[in-house]
């Protein structure tokens, strides 16, 4: 999986948690809570949603590195390579 796909598939899911967010405006260093107002329970939607998405285990440990756009995308491609 490219980190384009990685990028494509990581708005999908929050757009479809966070429906008013406008993909086309997202800053990669937005912070999921502070900045794009996702709530408690939006974040986990999220994470539930990239770890059916990707089939990867995101430890309750790990939320931090999910906080930004950019920050997640790294997490991801870390973990989709091994």
């Amino acid at each position: 999986m490219t980190p384009d796909d990685i990028r494509a598939a990581f708005i999908e899911d929050l757009i479809a948690v966070a429906p008013d967010i406008d993909p086309d405006a997202l800053e990669d260093d937005a912070h999921m809570q502070d900045d794009l107002g996702l709530d408690s329970m939006d974040f986990l939607n999220l994470v539930s949603a990239l770890h059916q998405r990707f089939g990867l285990p995101i430890p309750e440990a790990d939320y931090p590195e999910l906080a930004t756009t950019a920050r997640a995308l790294r997490y991801l491609e870390k973990a989709l390579a091994g």
